[in-house]
């Protein structure tokens, strides 16, 4: 049974400008890594900067930071910051970013038939990238320190 839909038209929703409820939905949960970020947040209550990224070890840096202010700024994923020494930075999926699972779950499903259908075969891993301290792990240092000097 299909969902009622609004007439046609531009709309706005958090800052995005969209003519369905499925550009939107692309627009909040659509590329590359945001699904997978989402995916790797789901069984576990949080995660760290660091531990996210070794989940995706081709994705950089900078990028994992915008996708994860996108997702948080989309209201699909929570930021905590623990003022302690040292400080760290968690991330959690929120009541909308569990919604999307299902859906989520659909598309791994999609994933493993495609594969076999069509096969799979082996592929060389991705090279490591360089250890660099994560923007996060910056901030808990920099929090760190102004605890420090109180």
């Amino acid at each position: 049974m299909a969902e009622q839909a609004m007439p046609c038209g531009r709309r706005r929703c958090r800052g995005k400008e969209y003519s369905c409820s499925m550009e939107l939905s692309l627009a909040v949960i659509g590329g590359k890594w945001k699904p997978l970020i989402l995916w790797h947040l789901r069984d576990v209550p949080t995660l760290r900067f660091s531990a996210l990224r070794r989940t995706m070890p081709t994705i950089t840096q900078k990028m994992l930071t915008q996708q994860l202010r996108e997702l948080e700024s989309d209201g699909m994923i929570s930021r905590t910051v623990f003022a302690e020494v040292p400080p760290r930075v968690e991330y959690g999926l929120t009541d909308s970013g569990r919604d999307i699972i299902p859906i989520l779950e659909a598309l791994c499903r999609f994933g493993r038939q495609f594969e076999a259908r069509f096969g799979v075969e082996p592929a060389e891993a991705p090279a490591p990238r360089p250890v660099e301290p994560a923007p996060d792990e910056l901030e808990e240092a920099l929090v760190a320190r102004q605890l420090a000097a109180r």
